[in-house]
């Protein structure tokens, strides 16, 4: 019903960490039961709850960042991650 911004999250616990920050799918739940959580403070109704998680990233990566190649991320960017400091650029939204 608006813009939207596509991310690709990179972390060891990325899921059970965004599912977390997101809080429950149901709007009404989330505000009741972790209102500091993006969709209790946020969402507006069950489909319109401001967040997506997915169940199939790698599917919905390919979707949004055709250019983008897990592979050659993990075998390239993702020791990189690990080794120090992450810096961001707001500019083009990437690390």
């Amino acid at each position: 019903s608006g813009p939207m911004w596509a991310y690709i999250l990179a972390h060891e616990n990325a899921v059970s960490l965004w599912r977390s920050l997101m809080g429950p799918t149901k709007v009404f739940r989330a505000r009741n039961s972790v209102p500091d959580s993006i969709r209790g403070a946020y969402g507006l109704t069950d489909t319109r709850n401001t967040t997506h998680g997915s169940a199939s990233a790698s599917r919905e990566i390919a979707f949004f960042f055709p250019e983008f190649s897990e592979q050659r991320w993990y075998e390239q960017e993702e020791p990189r991650l690990r080794g120090g400091r992450v810096f961001y650029s707001a500019e083009e939204r990437v690390h």
